[in-house]
């Protein structure tokens, strides 16, 4: 005989202010099974906690019903509870009456019947649970960190200083990202390699970090504690652990042409390259689009100057396997094409440069030797206009909506900079309006307006155009009411970053979830900001969102101590709502082994005892260690032979009956 407790929670006035919290509590009471029906004003407190807990306990129940929010917040807590009272946790079901229901409805009357539909719905399904127990699963004590900026180096780092060994992959020759190619930082204006080479060199000296650069994340398999990554690793055609970085090859190499990528193509570099003079590894590269040994198989001159006999033609991509318990993304980001937005004539106009292409313009070890010059004829320009949200804000469909957040500080820094440098040079800022939300940010803005002169005109620019030699830039003045013509030296675009187009890839692989921008989408926006919704896949960085070094750093380092808390269990407890094959029912057609994510179904020939009737059958077996529950394969199944434990065809039956009625 069923004994079903229902508990109904306030949520203060989250829920009880669009739902009638008695009426619910009365139709609950006179539920087939249901033995005992209460309201509480915060029912996951622990004095509501105590009330289930004593219900169970009084009553004898072999069920219950929680009405509250969502599972995602607290069905862990009331499964607790729960068991603490004696309890099977998986006979807890949990009835969202405030994201389905009070949080979407303003009519009281209506959020009420909902309500009580959805507690309706719980209770059948509850009163068809059958108590589950959890297994175990062992945890392999290292991390795989997908991405070598700052984000990952510095994850890397904590998670090492804890003691596990972890691998960094890094898509590009050397680590450090893209805070490798600023010249300053905001708001203290330091110098960016200063503070970024240290931490380079600390990843490659720590014992418990392997560097994978040049590489890439192929397939991932397996589970929280358990995963299994392939890795390519691609060819250098210079042999790593021979290579002193000496640069020879580089000076004689007689093909110059490549676009400098380190350097935003703003000059050339040779077909064998060290990304910059800092890189690590420094170790020379070797671009096969563009050398001519690979293309033609003559020349060769650069194996023959290398005195360390480094140079290998014939290295071909090798492939490492490796396990893992922990795995985080630190994918990063890149500025946004700004080729996209023709008015500003980014496409045709040689002195119209994005933020980033002016960082290496005024990095001493840029292509200008940090001097500022036009890049069109290498003058000096007496004249710079700053054009803010270029892809930001933007709701035409060719930027992004959201705020890049780094901009206003990016373009603060640059105004500064160049006005400390170059006195002589006007510099002029279009700006919708100006965000400053960080720590002495607000200060840093004011210090570039007001001591440094900069001139911030609240406005847009509609067209930017090229005329007798100089640029010509047509904007809006919102304050004076006017528009505005500035001829000017140069443009620069503060231009939208979005993720690195590779994460979409790997949140695939790894079964993460992304959002409409390829953000990806973190557990919970509060509570677990650095955790995906797949477990044992943790966030680093811009990956999951826009976000400026330090906050980068101090994500980094909380994705850091919850894979340093997983690595430190021996053994994991896995979840029971896992599928399963009905034997007698399963006809072997192989269509739940090809939707499943996990590899969690395989195949094997039983000898089935049919009412009788023996008989040899290829039947579906499922890995109960690596299956999530995810359900996919009890939806393709033909012959209805594949169930889920705790959400049994059954129990999703009752719960559409339940609100038909």
């Amino acid at each position: 005989m069923h004994k079903i407790g229902v508990f109904v929670c306030w949520c203060g006035s989250n829920i009880a202010a669009t739902v009638d919290i008695d009426r619910v509590v009365a139709e609950a009471k006179v539920q087939p099974g249901v033995v005992f029906a209460k309201d509480y004003q915060y029912m996951c407190s622990e004095a509501g906690q105590n009330i289930i807990k004593d219900a169970i306990k009084e009553y004898g129940l072999t069920g219950i019903v929680v009405c509250s929010c969502s599972p995602r917040m607290h069905e862990a807590t009331f499964r607790k509870a729960a068991s603490q009272a004696g309890l099977n946790p998986f006979m807890v079901e949990i009835a969202n009456i405030r994201e389905h229901c009070s949080w979407i409805h303003k009519d009281k009357e209506e959020g009420t019947e909902k309500a009580c539909v959805l507690m309706r719905a719980a209770v059948a399904k509850v009163t068809l649970n059958t108590p589950l127990k959890a297994g175990e699963s062992k945890v392999v004590k290292r991390a795989l960190v997908i991405g070598g900026g700052i984000a990952g180096i510095q994850t890397a780092l904590d998670i090492a200083d804890a003691g596990f060994p972890v691998d960094i992959v890094e898509k590009n020759a050397t680590i450090g990202g893209r805070m490798a190619q600023l010249d300053k930082t905001f708001p203290t204006l330091d110098c960016s390699s200063c503070i970024l080479t240290p931490k380079m060199v600390e990843a490659k000296s720590n014992e418990n970090i392997r560097l994978i650069t040049y590489a890439e994340v192929e397939e991932v398999s397996g589970f929280v504690g358990s995963f299994k990554a392939k890795i390519r690793k691609k060819a250098r055609y210079v042999k790593e652990d021979v290579c002193t970085g000496c640069g020879v090859c580089m000076s004689k190499c007689p093909s110059k042409k490549g676009l400098n990528e380190f350097n935003m193509g703003l000059n050339n570099r040779p077909a064998i390259y060290i990304p910059f003079a800092q890189a690590i590894p420094n170790v020379a590269v070797i671009d096969s689009t563009q050398c001519i040994k690979l293309n033609t198989g003559k020349c060769g001159l650069c194996e023959k100057v290398c005195t360390a006999k480094a140079i290998d033609y014939t290295q071909q991509d090798e492939f490492i396997e490796e396990e893992y318990g922990a795995i985080v993304m630190a994918t990063g980001f890149r500025p946004i094409d700004a080729s996209k937005f023709d008015e500003y004539s980014y496409s045709t106009c040689k002195d119209v440069v994005t933020s980033l292409e002016l960082e290496r313009i005024m990095n001493a070890a840029g292509p200008t030797g940090g001097v500022l010059l036009r890049p069109s004829d290498g003058k000096h320009p007496h004249s710079i206009v700053f054009i803010q949200c270029v892809g930001s804000r933007d709701v035409s469909g060719r930027g992004k909506p959201y705020c890049s957040k780094i901009c206003c500080m990016y373009t603060a820094k640059h105004a500064m900079l160049i006005r400390d440098k170059y006195p002589d040079v006007e510099v002029h800022v279009f700006y919708i309006d100006v965000r400053t939300p960080g720590k002495n940010f607000d200060e840093f803005y004011r210090r570039a307006a007001e001591q440094y002169d900069v001139d911030y005109i609240k406005g847009q620019v509609g067209k930017v155009w090229e005329e007798d030699g100089h640029l010509v830039v047509r904007g809006v003045d919102l304050i004076a009411n006017e528009q505005i013509i500035l001829n000017t030296d140069m443009v620069v675009l503060a231009t939208a970053i979005e993720p690195d187009p590779t994460a979409r890839k790997v949140a695939n692989m790894l079964t993460a979830s992304i959002d409409t921008n390829d953000f990806i989408t973190e557990a919970h926006p509060k509570l677990r900001p650095v955790e995906s919704p797949t477990a044992g896949i943790f966030l680093s960085g811009v990956c999951q969102g826009p976000k400026d070094i330090p906050e980068t750093v101090s994500q980094a380092g909380a994705a850091a101590s919850k894979v340093i808390g997983l690595l430190c269990k021996d053994k994991l407890t896995t979840n029971p709502c896992v599928a399963h094959s009905d034997e007698l029912l399963c006809n072997g057609c192989s269509c739940c082994e090809k939707v499943c994510p996990y590899g969690a179904i395989s195949y094997d020939t039983h000898l089935i005892n049919d009412h009788g009737v023996k008989e040899t059958r290829r039947v579906a077996l499922v890995n109960e260690a690596l299956c999530q529950g995810c359900g996919a394969c009890t939806v393709v199944c033909p012959s209805g032979a594949m169930d889920l434990k705790g959400f049994s065809n059954k129990q999703i039956m009752a719960e559409v009956e339940a609100i038909c009625l």
